[in-house]
This record gives C-alpha cells, structure tokens and sequence, in this order.
C-alpha cells in the first residue's frame, strides 16, 4: 500500500469557480484529461484572484492526475510548485500539505527515489490530521525503510503499527503481512510462514482483493526457494486475483512471477502475454504524459493569444495618442516657423543630421544581418551536408569553413562592435528553437512574450540563447524524440525555464559531456541552477533557474 485508494480529493474554495467544479465532475467519471483541463484552468482564476489556497488545490490534483497516469517526474514538477502556495503555520492548509507531500513520496518511490520519498513520507506525517492518513503514511515509511534495506528500523515501525492496529483486520493483516516479509527479508532463515498464511487468512475472510494480491506475492517470494511448487502455486493465485481487480501493472508483475517459475518450455505463453501487457501499458503512459503536455502548452497557448491581444490594443491606443501629438507638434513648428525663420533652420539641420545618423546606423545593422545570412547558414548548410552524407570530403569541408571565417572577419572590419538590433529578443528565441522542428518533430513554446525578457539584461539573454541552443542541439542528435515543450516564465526575481521531450532519455553518463558540461557552466556563472532529470526511454525534462536580481 502506497497511498489512498482512487484519486485524494482537495475541494472547496473561497472563489467562485465553475472550472474547478467542473474538474471534480470529470473526476467522478473517471475522466483524467478533461479534469486536468479544467484544474489547470481554475488555476489561472485563482490566481487572478490571489487565491493561493485555490491555485494550491489546483496544483494538488493535478498532480495526484499526473502521478495516477505514471508521469512521475511532471507529477514531483507540479507538487514542488503547490508546496510553494501553502502555509505551514496555516491549519488550514494542513490537510492539502499532508496530502500533497504524500503524493510526491509516491512518485519519488516509483521512480527508486527512497531517501527523497522518505522525507517526503514524513512531511505529510507532520501534517496529517486524519488517523487512517497517519496509518497510511506510517506505512509508506516502513516500506521506504524496507527499499533501503533499513529492515531494523521497518520492523520497530511495523511492530510499533501492530499493537496500535490490531482491532482492524483489514490494517492487521496488512501489517502483519508486510512484518513478516520485512523480517524474512532480513533474515532469510526466518520462518515466516505462520504469519504470512495468518495474514492470507484473514484477507481472504475480508474479501480484501488488494490485499489478497499482495499476499500471493510476499507468499510466492517466501517459497521461491523453498519450494517452486508453491512459489508457482501463489503466483498464479496473485495473476488470478490481479485480473479481478483490473489493475494493469499487478497484472504485469504476476505474469513476470509466472515466467521466472515455470520451466522454461511451458513459459512461451506466458511471455507473449507480459509482452502485450507491458507494451500496452507504456504506450498508455506515454500517450497520457504527451496529452498531458499539450493539454498544458494548450492553456498556455490561450493565454498568451489573449494578452498577445491586450497587447495590440494598447499599441493602436499609443499610436492614436502619438498621431495626436504629431499633429499637435507639427502645428506648433508651422507656428513657430511663422514666427522665427531662423530657429526652425537650426532644428530643420538638427534633423537632418540625426537622418543621417539613422541612416548609418541601418547600414551597421544591414552588415550584421549579413553575418547572420552569410556565415550561419553556411554553417547550418555545412551542417547539413555532414548529416546526411555517408562520405565526406574533409578537406571540402574545411575549405567551406575557412571561407566563411574569412567572409565574417572581412565583415567585421566594416561593422561597429555595438549595433541596434531591432528584433525583439521573444522572436530571436522563437526563430532559434522553432528552428528544430521538423515534418517528424513538433516543438511547442508556452510563455515566451516581451515583457518577460523586459527585466534581463543581455548578458543573461547571450547565455541562455546559448543553453537552448545547446539543448536544442542535444535534443536532435540524441534523443529520437518527436516533441518538445519549452516554457518560460518568472516568479518574483527568478526566471524559470522547463524543457521536456519524449525521446529515449539519457544516460547518467551523457551528462558529463562537454557540450552540457558546458550548458553547466554558464548556468552557474549566472548564479543559476540547471537540473536534468531523465529516465532511460522515457524521455529528458530540464529545469533551469535564473536569479534576475
């Protein structure tokens, strides 16, 4: 037992919200999309409305979403970002802290992250107002103990759970079940039999299918070498009763069990049916975690068209107001040239010598475009031709490039070391990243507007073009995937950038190489952090953090 049974509810709210009742009703009907739609739609109400405790309730449920769907890490992302809408010193806010840390203690544990599940598991102790919750948790915490192989302190906890629980059977045989695997695992010459049958007994009196289900498993560990008869016997009793409660994954490790304990020759069967089994369920995770992160880029997508509309409007009122002025302004000139021939010359000069200014200046920037024209499409060409040629000529090769460092270097002399840039810097980054998509590869861009970049200087700007390309890059040559997310957003004095594909994930290794060592580093030049989180074929999810101060 890992957690609650079925998806914990967080309702109730200050605001009214018809998204978020919405999400619940979708909820009852077993329907995760459409309820994580709407959750990620109230969420924007209550923050309109600075409802913390609404958005954190939103944030909760998803992620409870996320985790029941088995997308782990985006389930750990959307907890961690709840946590930070909540007061500890709050009672009231008790319960969805309790709730929400139990949730990532589950997800951590999925993911073989026990020490961090552990702390989590102990948070939502600290927080729990319910005494089936606390009993719940305290048993996550043995388990974790138990996964750590810390079987002294599972088994003081267990025995601890045992004498307070002893007048429900339900938590008795739970207990007792998970004490006696606990002490066998410590010991493998402990009898454990007993306890283990006792435990059966009582789930079986209870009609306690779950329960029934992790009985045949611990049952058919505790044989294994005892005796494969039985080990065999209580695997197919834990594949019988895996198929009654309609659960996927138990199905899938009863049949595991089932083919390492029959003979090899009676064993075909049995592995064509884990194979489809297993197939079905990633392709399921990994259809939700995509319909997931484009339910989410959807949102994003909405909300940036609306202020992207905002925006407009703002612009033709400013430029009303700026014709009204010129108007005013060329009146009082034609006055002012009525009356003072003279100082309408000088400032008619003044103008036409700042024309000429303006003039150079686009001439500069002509010279910089050209670098880009020149040099780096040449570069993406050369690129190109190395990707796709079995047989490259080297030498070729070399002269492309030698001429296009000679093309740039003669350009150079001819260009100031500062010039204008006039497009803005959301579109620089657009065109880089949207750069990458292909008729295979989708690249989706959440939050990426002008006035987010309005606040970082160009220094920050220069490197994290530089991460993304790198990113980018990385992404192309790697990971096989066939989308990528990229958002961008702030919160307070830090800028947040998440990129997320759902390629083949990475190896623990590939990290340390030289062109993500690199990305590395100038994240941290920048006093920011960069995090890589990846699950060999399940994809890569980055997370870097910028201060702005």
């Amino acid at each position: 037992m890992l957690s609650c049974t079925g998806h914990d509810k967080i309702k109730g709210s200050k605001v009214n919200n018809p998204d978020f009742d919405k999400a619940y009703l979708y909820i009852d009907e077993g329907k995760a999309d459409s309820s994580f739609f709407f959750f990620d739609k109230a969420r924007q109400v209550f923050l309109d409305n600075k409802d913390s405790l609404g958005v954190a309730k939103c944030l909760v449920n998803m992620a409870i979403t996320l985790k029941d769907q088995s997308d782990y890490f985006g389930a750990q992302e959307t907890a961690l970002q709840a946590v930070s809408y909540m007061t500890p010193h709050d009672t009231k806010h008790h319960i969805y802290l309790s709730t929400n840390y139990n949730n990532l203690g589950v997800a951590s544990a999925a993911l073989n992250q026990y020490k961090p599940a552990l702390s989590f598991y102990e948070l939502a102790l600290k927080f729990s107002t319910d005494s089936v919750n606390t009993f719940i948790y305290q048993n996550n915490i043995a388990i974790c103990y138990q996964n750590l192989r810390d079987y002294s302190k599972a088994i003081q906890l267990y025995e601890t759970l045992l004498r307070k629980n002893n007048s429900s059977s339900k938590r008795f045989a739970l207990i007792l079940s998970n004490l006696a695997r606990t002490k066998w695992l410590e010991n493998k010459n402990y009898n454990a039999e007993r306890e283990l049958l006792k435990a059966l007994s009582i789930r079986d009196r209870e009609k306690d299918l779950v329960g029934l289900n992790a009985s045949y498993a611990h049952l058919s560990d505790y044989y294994e070498d005892k005796s494969p008869a039985l080990a065999l016997h209580y695997a197919n009793k834990m594949y019988e009763v895996s198929k009654k409660i309609k659960r996927a994954d138990n199905e899938v490790n009863a049949m595991a069990r089932l083919i390492e304990l029959t003979p090899s020759g009676l064993a075909k069967n049995y592995f064509k049916t884990y194979q489809h089994l297993s197939d079905s369920i990633q392709l399921a995770r990994a259809a939700a975690k995509n319909q997931f992160a484009l339910i989410r880029y959807e949102v994003e997508k909405n909300k940036a068209e609306n202020l992207r509309l905002e925006k407009e409007n703002t612009e033709k009122q400013n430029r009303l107001i700026r014709q009204r002025a010129i108007t005013g302004a060329s009146i009082f000139l034609l006055l002012l040239a009525v009356g003072g021939g003279t100082l309408w010359y000088k400032r008619r000069k003044q103008r036409l010598e700042l024309e000429a200014e303006n003039k150079v200046k686009e001439t500069q920037l002509h010279l910089s475009k050209k670098i880009h024209d020149v040099v780096a499409n040449g570069i993406y060409r050369v690129m190109t031709e190395i990707e796709y040629k079995e047989d490259i000529d080297r030498e070729g090769m070399l002269d492309k490039l030698e001429h296009m460092y000679n093309q740039s270097r003669d350009i150079s002399h001819d260009v100031e070391q500062k010039t204008i840039t006039e497009i803005p810097y959301s579109e620089q980054i657009a065109e880089l990243l949207k750069s990458f998509a292909a008729d295979h590869r989708r690249v989706f861009i959440a939050g990426n507007e002008t006035k987010l970049w309005t606040n970082v200087n160009k220094r920050v700007k220069d490197e994290i073009k530089h991460v993304l390309q790198e990113l980018m890059v990385n992404m192309k040559k790697h990971s096989q995937a066939d989308q990528v997310v990229i958002r961008f957003e702030t919160s307070g004095q830090q800028l947040k950038i998440v990129y997320k594909d759902n390629g083949i994930g990475m190896p623990q290794e590939k990290t340390q190489g030289k062109g993500l060592s690199n990305t590395v580093s100038r994240i941290e030049s920048l006093g920011g952090e960069i995090i890589f989180v990846s699950e060999l074929g399940k994809g890569l999810s980055v997370t870097t953090n910028i201060p702005l101060v």
